[in-house]
């Protein structure tokens, strides 16, 4: 296991998750984000430490990985658990929508993972893990925002992943379908709208946040060390096609 995380988006539903399972195995793990309060609680009940900030600031971003450094030690992976819920048809998507949901997803990303790229640069070893989204690789209604914002952080991933490997430093990316977390709760907690979401998932249910965590676990880790430039779908089967009719044999 890396000896010290960096974990962006640490409060929210998979970001936390993550956390715990990397702490249960002996990480030492610093999380980021903005709300403080939330990310206080978080971070002790994960035993992990809270350095409350903005992603979208590369000012505060940098500062903040040089504080990691300096207080838990040096950053050896990256786990960037940010992201949003945009669902519109491209018609009525405004220009605001469209950029946030690229700022927010695949801007942050960039901010994030410029900042500590260099430290794994010359210490010649890391590993990031970004998140992506089942609908970049199969087309789903309404969701042309998400999708186009995370194809990018794909694209990073699978460049970055080249860029990097002579440093040993490697890319991966974790593409969940829907995810039972705070960020998804006007989807689930919807009957009609769960019950057609879990009709649509092969495997006949929604994933859960530990379902999504464990991937990312795997692939920040020394499990993993020859894997890079991946994209892993965490998504109940629906990347790879529609789910069939149920009947009995």
């Amino acid at each position: 296991m890396e000896n010290v995380v960096l974990i962006t988006g640490g409060s929210g539903g998979i970001g936390a998750e993550t956390a715990r399972r990397l702490v249960a195995r002996g990480a030492r793990v610093a999380l980021v984000a903005r709300d403080a309060e939330r990310l206080a609680r978080v971070a002790s009940e994960c035993g992990a430490s809270a350095f409350p900030g903005d992603v979208l600031d590369p000012e505060a971003m940098a500062a903040i990985v040089e504080r990691v450094e300096g207080e838990v030690g040096p950053i050896d992976g990256l786990v960037h658990a940010v992201g949003s819920i945009v669902l519109k048809p491209l018609h009525a998507l405004s220009l605001d929508d469209w950029r946030a949901t690229l700022e927010i997803n695949a801007t942050s990303a960039f901010i994030v993972v410029k900042s500590v790229v260099t430290k794994m640069m010359r210490r010649r070893r890391g590993s990031v893990v970004l998140f992506s989204t089942v609908a970049a690789r199969t087309g789903l209604q309404n969701h042309e925002a998400i999708a186009a914002a995370k194809s990018a952080v794909e694209g990073l991933v699978r460049s970055a992943a080249i860029s990097y490997s002579r440093y040993g430093v490697r890319f991966n990316a974790v593409a969940p379908g829907l995810t039972e977390t705070e960020l998804s709760r006007s989807l689930w907690s919807n009957e009609a709208m769960l019950k057609a979401s879990t009709a649509m998932h092969p495997l006949g249910r929604i994933g859960q946040p530990a379902d999504v965590a464990a991937a990312a676990a795997y692939l920040i880790s020394d499990d993993a060390s020859w894997v890079t430039g991946q994209i892993i779908g965490v998504d109940g089967g629906l990347g790879t096609g529609s789910a069939p009719a149920r009947t009995t044999l």
